[in-house]
């Protein structure tokens, strides 16, 4: 979802006309004239303090002694040259300051051409640019005006910092964007964001640097959403949330719309415990400002629906989503009713209510089209309860169906039938059909590497590609898959994300099942490092890749070392006390081990344990597919 960034700029711009933001340039921009300055005035000519007749008297008397009377019949003095040009260009500008719509703009600004060199004219084709912006124009017209604006407007040979350079940069970063020109938009916000930051430091007025501070923060988000780069997206848009607190009443509605976007940005990652104090207090915004019945505070209680299903707290979502389904229901907002129904039905699923969510879903079936998404996406969660009851036939047969829909809507909607191959490809792990599970991640993958915006998604899926593969014993194909997975995910959500260490664990079970017990060392010793982090030391998963760099320890001959982590997995299950008896007897059984290969008194057996990588919608809407409490984010 985009975030609106470039036209919050224009209601601002319009509060200050031309002359009053070319005071923010240079000296010699449009319309260097102070705001209170008459076209006619000269240095020979004062403002009258008394208003007795004349406007304007001589401050030096003229031969003439009838002329030095203060009376009525005087005649204006004609203006020169000069004044005339002066005038004509005051003119002009209130005609163009004066105009709404953006032919009117337009036609005022080839007007201003002919009078006007082409520096002085930079503003007025910023403002030009704004408004088509605003209007949804064509977006290489948008840049036409832009990039004129900016070659007016950037002349400063020692780079001061200028807020309407800044504001330039924000647009046309903002319009390449819209153009899928993401490198160049990139560049051009990274700039306008370099020139904002100067500005502060230099004591700028907040109040004219934070609305475009603002945009800029949010169209990098967008960008950088658009490419993938999640983790650095979440950063802009924590920040612009920041700027909009400072700049809106407390309790704003805007307000709870921007945390609530933030609280949907974190789930897109699956951090759904940083999303929900932001889902909370756009919830209570709206509540307050808008009443329970609202459809904003629907649209929040469906996100928490969400957020509380990732948490593993399913009866919580339930509620939530029940007090969504009323108000969207009381709205006539069936699509939305219809997506809410079926997460409805994925909540009972979870909670073992197999006949309840078979219901709910007979009932949405029937307001659905014959080949329509919505129709894939219910055929999909009847085959996973289905499944869940080990009705296996039947499961396959809705699946079937669910993949028949979203082969024909591949090229309208590849992101929507990537995820469905994917979670669809979970099923039919569950019932151990593996070769079946590959091939649909493969179509996945293959409908995700066209697209940039799906970066994360598609790092997601070709770990879990690579981990089958190593689960079915075709090790040397899984460990290109792991590579590129371990790569992508990095740039998505950075090197410390938890995802990115369940892939570093199966690169290092893949490498020491093809006996490279040091690459697999490393592998296993980066995993670690990362889900200490991510996960703490002392989860089950971090424990496990902790176990698995000891063995590899262990099969190199580093007995010191794999004696000495496996110390550390035996400290850890003694941590969880009664409830990882069996994990912590094993534990000390191989420490053992372990001790007695030292003394060369014993055969040390390998084992290492590969981990799937936790399943990552690509939609934010969705629920995200069962999995055990120790692969969630906490």
């Amino acid at each position: 979802m985009r975030r609106n960034a470039s036209i919050s700029i224009l209601p601002y711009f319009n509060r200050l006309n031309l002359r009053s933001l070319s005071s923010l340039i240079s000296p010699n921009s449009i319309s260097n004239l102070p705001l209170n300055s008459s076209p006619v005035s000269t240095p020979n000519l004062k403002p009258c303090t008394k208003n007795n007749g004349l406007f304007f008297k001589f401050t030096r008397f003229q031969a003439n002694s009838s002329r030095n009377l203060d009376t009525l019949v005087e005649k204006r003095p004609e203006m020169s040259s000069r004044q005339r040009k002066l005038k004509e260009k005051s003119d002009l500008e209130e005609a163009f300051e004066s105009a709404d719509t953006v032919d009117e703009m337009v036609k005022a600004f080839k007007n201003m051409e002919s009078a006007f060199e082409e520096k002085d004219l930079g503003l007025a084709s910023l403002k030009i640019g704004l408004k088509l912006d605003q209007e949804g124009e064509d977006p290489e017209q948008i840049l036409l005006y832009a990039d004129r604006a900016l070659k007016a407007l950037d002349k400063d040979d020692n780079r001061n910092p200028s807020l309407p350079v800044a504001m330039t940069l924000q647009l046309i970063g903002s319009v390449n964007y819209s153009l899928k020109r993401f490198s160049d938009s990139l560049g051009y916000l990274n700039r306008a964001n370099r020139i904002l930051g100067q500005l502060e430091e230099k004591g700028f007025s907040a109040e004219d640097v934070r609305p475009v501070l603002h945009a800029v923060q949010l169209e990098l988000a967008n960008v950088k959403t658009a490419m993938g780069r999640r983790e650095e997206a979440l950063s802009n848009l924590r920040k612009s949330l920041e700027i909009k607190e400072l700049m809106l009443e407390k309790d704003s509605r805007e307000l709870g719309t921007a945390n609530r976007d933030l609280a949907e940005a974190y789930v897109a990652i699956l951090n759904f415990k940083d999303a929900l104090p932001f889902c909370m207090k756009g919830l209570e915004i709206h509540k307050k400002e808008l009443g329970n019945n609202s459809v904003e505070v629907a649209h929040d209680r469906r996100l928490l629906g969400v957020i509380y299903s990732g948490l593993e707290e399913h009866q919580k979502a339930l509620e939530q989503n029940e007090l969504s389904r009323k108000v969207l229901k009381n709205w006539g907002l069936n699509s939305d009713l219809l997506r809410a129904e079926i997460e409805a039905a994925n909540m009972q699923i979870a909670l073992g209510r197999y006949d309840e969510a078979i219901s709910t879903l007979k009932d949405v079936v029937q307001h659905t089209d014959k080949d329509s998404e919505i129709r894939g996406v219910v055929f999909t969660s009847m085959g996973k309860v289905l499944c869940n009851q080990e009705k296996f036939t039947d499961g396959k047969r809705c699946l079937e169906i669910a993949i028949g829909i979203f082969d024909k809507r591949e090229e309208t909607s590849p992101a929507a039938a990537a995820e469905a191959y994917s979670e669809i490809s979970m099923l039919y792990e569950t019932m151990n059909d593996f070769e079946t599970a590959i091939s649909l991640l493969k179509r996945s993958l293959a409908l995700l590497e066209k697209l940039p915006q799906e970066q994360h998604s598609e790092g997601s899926v070709s770990a879990r590609l690579g981990w089958l593969l190593l689960l079915i014993g075709k090790v040397q194909e899984a460990i290109p898959y792991l590579e590129g997975a371990a790569e992508t995910l990095q740039e998505s959500f950075g090197s410390k994300h938890f995802g990115v260490g369940y892939i570093y664990n199966n690169l290092g079970a893949a490498y020491l099942e093809l006996e490279r017990p040091q690459s697999a060392a490393q592998m296993f010793a980066v995993a670690k490092d990362i889900m200490d982090v991510s996960l703490g030391p002392h989860h089950a998963d971090s424990i496990e890749a902790c176990h698995n760099l000891s063995k590899a320890y262990g099969a190199m001959g580093s007995y010191a070392l794999a004696i000495e982590f496996q110390q550390q997995v035996v400290d850890a299950w003694e941590s969880h006390g009664s409830t990882a008896e069996d994990e912590l007897r094993e534990a000390r059984q191989t420490l053992q081990q372990l001790k007695r290969k030292a003394q060369g008194t014993s055969k040390f057996e390998l084992s290492t344990k590969a981990l799937p990588l936790p399943h990552s919608s690509t939609s934010s809407k969705t629920l995200q597919p069962d999995l055990p409490a120790h692969q969630k984010h906490q």
